[in-house]
């Protein structure tokens, strides 16, 4: 009896103890244990909206994205060009020569060269020339000084349209007269404007009319910022030069104005790549989406210095003259046939001799002759000539009677 009560003590005493830990554990691991926060699809989906999905892939490929029912997206617009024709295009086109449109720019240029010439084909008349180089621009004038260089280049090939893209790779502090000053204040704006204004007149006063592109929507906020302000920067002071500034940044974004890699295509809906990956630069798509206006305006001023010039024509490409008929080559003389009764006329000619001694090393390394064993021929003793000899093995049954004396007189005279 006694036992049975100090094991119900002892169970008792367990369970008291389950209890309050189980109390403690309670009060410090759940009562104040934040909530886990539900974080909808929709809501992440809302989070990265600032970086645009591929198109969506069907089981047959891309799927078609759909038309918006709202306002499409705007086309660059084709302005008639209503500046002075320039006397040099007039001549130029005169002479039947093409019409040279030059690119000059950073990477940025390289695909606007790669765009407009592609629209001005040599066949209408144009001849678009690449000057553009990477990583140039206006603020790296102690690594290349972009008017000396491009003056010396167009000293014997000038060109008649000029279109400029510059500004991607100048988002740097600039060093002007012993100084540096930081992106985009007074003091740059006037180093730059100045280096501008000089590299515009360069490219006037070889005979060329001037376009400047601006650049496109960035991906990134930041740079975007500040591309903004250097577009901004740009349009005023070509405005100043009397200089066209082509806009490209609302043609690179999408119906709410945001920066997409993909835009529908205005003829088929169809999403379309615009964007290269580091979302800076564009695509093919995208450059020629950004400077179909600007072809247009260089074609409406090469028709009026067409029409000024007396003709509406392009200048026929240049072809290659045929090449002159050259006189067929004389006849080769048909091969003589062998002689029916030479068994060995097909077989090139050798030696008379070939059974002759081969020579054995002297005692100092010279070679000499090895005796075949009996005196030589006297020098004095005449010998009977024999005319084109045969190889050794002819039968002399087979040979012309002449030649078959003189080698049975040979063989006579050897004994």
């Amino acid at each position: 009896m006694k036992a049975a009560v100090i094991l119900l003590d002892r169970t008792a005493v367990l369970f008291l103890g389950v209890a309050a830990g189980a109390a403690i554990g309670y009060a410090f691991g759940v009562k104040d244990a934040p909530e886990a926060s539900y974080v909808a699809p929709t809501e992440i989906a809302a989070a990265d909206a600032d970086v645009a999905p591929p198109p969506p892939v069907g089981d047959e490929g891309p799927v078609p994205a759909k038309r918006a029912t709202g306002t499409p997206l705007p086309e660059q617009p084709v302005t008639a060009e209503t500046r002075a024709i320039q006397p040099g295009i007039v001549n130029a086109i005169a002479a039947g020569r093409p019409v040279r449109v030059g690119v000059f720019g950073d990477s940025f240029g390289d695909g606007i060269w790669t765009a407009l010439y592609n629209q001005l084909s040599r066949k209408s008349g144009y001849q678009v020339v690449k000057f553009s180089q990477q990583a140039t621009g206006f603020t790296r004038y102690r690594t290349l000084n972009l008017e000396t260089h491009d003056r010396a280049r167009l000293a014997q090939a000038p060109v008649d349209v000029a279109v400029i893209s510059f500004g991607a790779n100048d988002m740097m502090g600039v060093a002007d007269g012993g100084h540096v000053y930081a992106l985009l204040t007074p003091k740059w704006q006037a180093a730059i404007a100045r280096r501008v204004t000089s590299y515009v007149a360069m490219l006037r006063e070889q005979g060329a009319i001037v376009y400047w592109v601006g650049l496109p929507k960035m991906r990134e906020a930041a740079y975007d910022a500040d591309v903004v302000r250097m577009n901004a920067f740009y349009r005023d002071l070509m405005g100043r030069l009397g200089v066209p500034f082509i806009e490209t940044a609302p043609y690179s974004v999408d119906s709410g104005g945001r920066y997409s890699a993909y835009l529908p295509d205005p003829a088929t809906g169809k999403p379309v790549l615009m964007r290269a990956n580091d979302g800076i630069h564009m695509s093919y798509a995208g450059y020629v989406r950004i400077t179909k206006g600007l072809a247009g305006r260089i074609r409406s001023y090469v028709d009026q210095a067409r029409a000024r010039a007396g003709g509406t024509a392009p200048p026929p490409p240049v072809v290659a003259p045929p090449p002159e008929a050259l006189a067929p080559p004389p006849a080769k003389a048909a091969p003589r046939p062998p002689r029916l009764d030479d068994p060995l006329a097909d077989e090139p000619a050798t030696p008379a001799r070939t059974g002759a001694p081969a020579a054995e090393p002297k005692a100092d390394g010279e070679a000499r002759p090895k005796p075949e064993g009996k005196s030589e021929q006297k020098a004095d003793k005449p010998k009977t000539p024999v005319a084109n000899p045969p190889a050794k093995g002819a039968p002399t049954d087979l040979l012309p009677a002449d030649i078959g004396a003189a080698l049975e007189e040979q063989s006579r005279s050897r004994q």
